[in-house]
This record gives structure tokens, C-alpha cells and sequence, in this order.
């Protein structure tokens, strides 16, 4: 078989692993465990408690001690353990200590994936940035079939999820121990331990502009989570009322149509950068997201489920226009020798402390509005869109950027981004 092949294989289930429970593991707590919104918020907040710091920390283990493949293949065969033992547990304190541990050894296989695939295609020869793409966009499509998979079978609301999430990551944990070596030097040798977490990229707070970029970067982040952690619970609780609706019996691909449109608008990203500038894109962003959350609010799963549809091709809108804008933006705003460290500094914002934010606050608001085990999803659903909606009101005034147009870089990044 091919390297492209065989990295296409570890791109699947690298995202497979993810998807299986990502979406329905909120509803299975809810559903089946009876947790409430407050404990399922703070779990789905170990991801990005987990975020702020092992990346970062594994990263500098890649770099100088061990082969990023095995490093890659020992995080996942301790998640699928990990995994396993989740599908056992009814407790929700036990629970989140668990899910905590497997995000402090998932979430840096994110990065891991990037650095395996890089470094063995770069041994071969190809060039990266037209090979890397089509490979990673398996990933998505992993992601995909697992909700798929998950949602045909029945498995939302049962742990069979994290039985399925165990055995792939088992999979892709030996597989990986099969690939080229990618030996330390492959990847940034003399990187710093600061340079590795962000933290010399702090510098960029001195410059007004980029302090409330990153400000904004956080309160944005927070809205990514909500959705993840109380999208499937939502659809759920309308099984009394709507019980042969399709969307009830088949929650997982109502949402899984969020991130189809996400692989779709990411084509659209150089067209609205390059007309329309980082600032704009970024206002798009967060209307959309109050869209997202307040047709949410107006929908349900019969009369008005064109309405939940509509909601989930707006997600591709609001999650890439700013995530790719705003990976863009600190690109060009950084100087040379500090960017890839601000990159790092971005995904603490946004996947770290961002979503740490979105997942404890998210459950407060359903606590809230719950009474008697009965949620008042409508007011759930505005109260995000009207935090949304402050956010997109405040940052055109404070968020100072002229768009300069700079067709070599968008048309570089289009090319990444495609996967």
C-alpha cells in the first residue's frame, strides 16, 4: 500500500476516534446517566483544560526524545484504556477525572497527526502543501462515517459509543507503530519549552490590536463548545413529542450535517478574504453564530426542523470564517521568528481556555433553566445567541484592522485549508 494511502488510513480514524462520542456522548449522559447540565458541561470542558497545556508539552517530547509515531500510537492506546473504562462509569465526578485523562492524551494527537504526516511525506519527497490536504480531508470524512455509524445503530444514548471510540483508538494506536519513523529531528529541534506553549507569543498583547484580537479569540472559542456538548441532548428531549420524527431517531445525521457544511465552506474562505478582508470575515463569524443558536431556539424536529437544518449549514459559516480568518490574521500580524508559537497561542485561546469557558458557563445556563428535570431549550438557545449577539455588537468598535489584500498568501492558504 502507499504512504498516501496509509497516512489517508490514519487520517480516518484519527477523526473516527473523535466522532464516535463527540457529538452523542452529551445525550448518552443526559439521556441515560441523568446527569445534569452543569456536570456534562464540565466535562465536555476537560478538552479544553487538557488543551492549554499537552500540546504543547508533548510537542517538546516529539521534538527532542521520542519518534512521533510512537509517541502518536502510546497516547492512543492509553485513550482507548481510557475509553474503556468511561463506558463503565456512572458516576459523573469519576467521569470527568476519566474524560479529563483521555483529553490530556487525545488532544495532542491532533497536532501529533499533522507532525507524523509531514514528516514522512516530507522523507518521500512531496511536496506538503499539495499532498497534505486531500489526506487530511479523510479526517473529516471519518468523522463523519463515525456519526454515521454511531447514529444507524442506535448508539447515542448507550455506551456502546465509547466501546467503539475504545477499539479504534486500540486500532489506530498499533497501526501507528507500522509507519515510517519519524525520528525527533524531523520537526523543530531547538524549539523552546516557551516557544512550544505559546508563551513567547505573549508579546503580541503589547500591540492593542492583537490584545483584543486574542480577547475575542477566547469569548468566540467558548461559543464552539456549546453546540458539541448540548446539540444532541436537545434533539433528544423532543423524543416524548415528536417520537418517529427523523431528526429524533436520527440525531446523529441532523448534526453531522454541520460538518459537511463545514468540509463545503471552507472552499469559500479565499473568495470572502480576498474581497471582503479579516475584519468582515470575522463579523460574518459571530452573526452566524447567533443564527446557529437562535434557529436552535426556533426549531424543532417537525414542523419547523427546515429551521434545525438551516442552523447546521450555518455552523460551516461560523466555525471556519473564524478559525481559518483568525489563523490568517495572526500569520501575517506576527513576526517571523514568533509565528508559529502564536499559532500556539491561538489554539490555547480558542481550543483551551475558549472552550474550558463555553463548557463549565454552557452548563450553568441549562442548570438554570431547568426545572423538575424539564429544560426550557428556547431560552437556552437565545441566552447563547444573545451572548453572541453582544459580541458581534462590540467588535467592530474595538477590533481596529484596514484589509489589505494579499492574493499570494490567501491563495497559499487556500490550498491548506481545503483538507
Amino acid at each position: 500500500m502507499g504512504i498516501k494511502n496509509r497516512l489517508i488510513i490514519m487520517n480516518f480514524l484519527q477523526y473516527f476516534v473523535w466522532g464516535t462520542w463527540l457529538i452523542s456522548l452529551g445525550g448518552y449522559m443526559i439521556v441515560s446517566l441523568k446527569f445534569t447540565g452543569g456536570q456534562v458541561g464540565s466535562i465536555y470542558s476537560t478538552m479544553g483544560l487538557a488543551s492549554l497545556i499537552m500540546p504543547g508539552i508533548l510537542g517538546i517530547v516529539a521534538d527532542r526524545w521520542i519518534n512521533a509515531e510512537r509517541l502518536f500510537g502510546l497516547c492512543h492506546i492509553a485513550g482507548a484504556l481510557l475509553l474503556f473504562w468511561a463506558s463503565t462509569i456512572q458516576d459523573p465526578a469519576l467521569m470527568y477525572w476519566v474524560m479529563l485523562l483521555n483529553a490530556m492524551v487525545y488532544m495532542p494527537t491532533i497536532a501529533l497527526n499533522n507532525t507524523v504526516a509531514y514528516g514522512i511525506l516530507s522523507s518521500k519527497g512531496y511536496d506538503i502543501v499539495k499532498v497534505f490536504p486531500p489526506i487530511r480531508v479523510w479526517g473529516t470524512v471519518g468523522f463523519v462515517v463515525a456519526m454515521w455509524v454511531i447514529d444507524l445503530n442506535g448508539w447515542s444514548v448507550s455506551p456502546l459509543q465509547l466501546y467503539i471510540s475504545s477499539l479504534s483508538a486500540l486500532a489506530l494506536g498499533l497501526y501507528s507503530f507500522t509507519l515510517p519513523a519519524c525520528p525527533p529531528g524531523n520537526t523543530k529541534k531547538d524549539g523552546s519549552f516557551l516557544s512550544a506553549m505559546g508563551l513567547d507569543a505573549f508579546v503580541l498583547f503589547k500591540n492593542s490590536k492583537m490584545a483584543v484580537f486574542f480577547i475575542f479569540a477566547v469569548f468566540i472559542g467558548a461559543a464552539l463548545q456549546i453546540t458539541n456538548t448540548f446539540g444532541e441532548p436537545f434533539i433528544h428531549d423532543f423524543r416524548a413529542l415528536y417520537p418517529t420524527s427523523f431528526a429524533v431517531l436520527h440525531p446523529g445525521l441532523l448534526m453531522s450535517v454541520s460538518q459537511i457544511s463545514e468540509t463545503l465552506f471552507i472552499l469559500t474562505i479565499p473568495f470572502f478574504l480576498n474581497r471582503y478582508g479579516i475584519k468582515k470575515v470575522m463579523m460574518i463569524s459571530i452573526i452566524a453564530w447567533v443564527f446557529r443558536f437562535a434557529l436552535f431556539g426556533l426549531g424543532n424536529p417537525d414542523s419547523r426542523l427546515f429551521l434545525l437544518v438551516l442552523s447546521m449549514i450555518i455552523y460551516g459559516m461560523a466555525f471556519d470564517f473564524f478559525n481559518i480568518s483568525g489563523s490568517l490574521f495572526v500569520e501575517t500580524e506576527a513576526e517571523p521568528r514568533i509565528r508559529a508559537s502564536a499559532q500556539g497561542l491561538f489554539m490555547v485561546m480558542t481550543n483551551g481556555l475558549g472552550a474550558f469557558i463555553g463548557g463549565v458557563s454552557s452548563g450553568w445556563v441549562v442548570d438554570y433553566f431547568t426545572v423538575d428535570g424539564i429544560k426550557n431549550w428556547p431560552y437556552i438557545w437565545f441566552v447563547f445567541a444573545g451572548y453572541t449577539l453582544i459580541l458581534g455588537l462590540i467588535f467592530p468598535f474595538v477590533f481596529k484592522y484596514n484589509h489589505k489584500a494579499k492574493t499570494t498568501l490567501l491563495e497559499v492558504e487556500s490550498a491548506s485549508v481545503t483538507g
